[in-house]
């Protein structure tokens, strides 16, 4: 018989709070396995129907970058200034 690890492993919680918009990072949740931690999730942040996506990802499967390095990191974008839509302007566009 295996024995079952009392330590349920954090998992981070995204929330879509209406269709078009982007999932945003609302808390996190202690769950044993990722089904757990979507039911988790759901009871916890949305329980006034804020939500119509919930997105939950092991915290240990995430991959970021660190803002101390925010200058070196991020710096090599900075001087293509075409991939930056500064050049014209946007009308009538909805969650922009």
């Amino acid at each position: 018989m295996s024995e079952v690890d009392p330590v349920w492993p954090p998992y981070e919680v995204f929330v879509r709070s209406k269709r078009g918009l982007n999932h945003v990072h609302v808390g996190s949740i202690h769950a044993a396995d990722p089904d757990m931690a979507l039911r988790h999730a759901r009871d916890v942040y949305t329980r006034r129907n804020e939500g119509v996506s919930i997105w939950v990802v092991r915290s240990a499967d995430i991959t970021a970058s660190s803002p101390d390095e925010k200058d070196a990191f991020f710096a090599p974008s900075g001087d293509k200034i075409y991939r930056h839509p500064t050049f014209y302007d946007v009308e009538d566009v909805p969650h922009m």
